[in-house]
């Protein structure tokens, strides 16, 4: 995450984040390193449809795909891009290996990484099939994805 801060730094890039399974994992991590602020301004966490709806997510993305597609993970990153006016904006969702009562549709182990790059219009995209026994170590094999992700889009 340190090279990541500093590529934005040097870049004069800022990122932000919306992220529901990893539950601000993401910006956590980023939000660690020393002088994260000069890239990094805001995250929401919107565990629930409700709140994802409410900071700008599209309903009718969220009816015809459900919330945990690449759609809204799409959707999402391109929100909180367009909220905070960053660079980049980072859109997280599925289930990491849990049955979610609210949201039947989808399966258990898949989860929806999406970058949106705002300077060019572009979205970088990766669904990940999560393979730990708990969601902590699930968090850091997508934080790690995300880490390999953004370092590639940087250079």
């Amino acid at each position: 995450m340190k090279n990541i801060v500093e590529l934005l730094i040097e870049k004069k890039k800022m990122i932000s984040t919306m992220e529901s399974c990893t539950g601000g994992a993401i910006a956590n991590y980023i939000t660690n390193i020393p002088d994260a602020s000069q890239v990094f301004s805001f995250a929401a966490v919107t565990y629930s449809n409700e709140f994802k709806i409410k900071m700008g997510v599209s309903k009718e993305i969220i009816d015809k795909y459900t919330v945990y597609s690449m759609e809204t993970a799409r959707c999402m990153a391109k929100t909180i891009s367009e909220f905070t006016n960053s660079s980049y904006g980072v859109g997280v969702t599925g289930k990491l290996k849990k049955v979610d009562p609210n949201n039947l549709s989808g399966e258990n182990d898949l989860c929806y990484l999406s970058i949106y790059d705002s300077d060019n219009d572009k979205y970088y995209d990766e669904i990940i099939k999560v393979i730990n026994d708990t969601r902590e170590d699930n968090k850091k094999q997508i934080i790690n994805i995300f880490v390999e992700k953004m370092i590639n889009i940087l250079k």
